[in-house]
């Protein structure tokens, strides 16, 4: 038989979570090959980019929704369990579990993309839409793509210490252009926090100018008396340049008060951070590139 869609997976995945443990994304793989008695052709077809088992990639699709919508919860990376709501929902038996069934929760709505400020932006089931261009529409999928790409990230590095984090914060600040990568080794001081400062970076490549960095791996909002102290330990360093990075976010107390600051310092939250990431391909790699061409009209106009 043809591999079912992404939203016929989310009933059955969302089933093996009944018994309220731990199931990885390779069990749910395994249960809807036998719960749809999938053949080994089935089993082996490829994505168009040649990289990943169109099973695979729609189981983890399924699971990206059913995450979105509060219904599983991620334990580590690759491990769920159901939430209350995953739990109420299967009470109720419904026949089938799909986009338009979680639309009636806001964290799907807002994933969708279907709450949009002064904008109305709707992809359907099978992504078209006559009011929006081709390119639109891609624009809207390569966003929701990105979307839970920062979601992936930042779970991988919650789960690494500290010091991993610090390393981390290190290469993106390098790719991004700041001191010299030669001298990056020195950038994470020898005991973490230290005077509230975690590392310094060159501005320049010559070292002219320094800032300093401070990086929190928090799953809680940063407020403001954790910037005061980072802002102590820049007076005390004498300078008036400082990135706060985390990979939660800033509470808005917080926000506020860097902006009443005479230093400047710059606050990076974890999306922030994660999309950085992406950009800089820090920690990411290129899964499949598509090319959109146009017409060359000079070309044609040569003949």
């Amino acid at each position: 038989m043809a591999v079912p869609k992404f939203q016929d997976f989310m009933l059955p995945i969302l089933k093996i979570f009944k018994d309220k443990k731990e199931h990885t994304t390779n069990e749910c793989i395994e249960e809807v090959i036998n719960i749809f008695d999938l053949n080994e052709e089935d089993t082996k077809l490829i994505v168009p980019s040649g990289k990943q088992t169109v099973v695979t990639n729609r189981v983890y699709w399924a699971l990206t929704y059913l995450k979105k919508s509060i219904l599983l919860n991620p334990v580590r990376r690759g491990i769920y369990t159901i939430t209350e709501r995953g739990y109420k929902l299967l009470e109720t038996k419904p026949s089938k579990i799909d986009k338009k069934l979680l639309s009636k929760y806001e964290e799907y709505r807002i994933f969708s993309n279907q709450q949009k400020e002064n904008k109305k932006v709707h992809v359907s089931d099978n992504d078209e839409n006559e009011e929006i261009t081709p390119e639109e529409n891609i624009d809207i999928l390569y966003k929701k793509i990105n979307e839970q790409l920062t979601d992936d990230i930042l779970e991988l590095i919650l789960e690494k210490d500290p010091y991993y984090f610090e390393r981390l914060v290190i290469d993106v600040l390098t790719e991004i252009g700041y001191g010299d990568i030669n001298d990056s080794k020195d950038f994470v001081t020898k005991k973490s926090g230290d005077e509230g400062i975690d590392g310094i970076i060159n501005q320049d490549k010559l070292g002219l100018d320094k800032i300093y960095v401070q990086a929190k791996r928090w799953k809680d909002s940063v407020g403001r008396p954790e910037l005061q102290k980072f802002v102590g330990a820049l007076s005390a360093k004498k300078s008036n340049k400082g990135i706060f990075i985390t990979t939660s976010d800033f509470t808005s107390g917080a926000k506020e008060y860097v902006k009443v600051l005479n230093q400047t310092i710059i606050l990076i939250d974890g999306k922030k951070l994660a999309n950085l990431m992406i950009e800089y391909n820090v920690g990411v790699q290129n899964k499949y590139v598509y090319r959109i061409k146009k017409l060359d009209n000079d070309y044609f106009e040569m003949i």
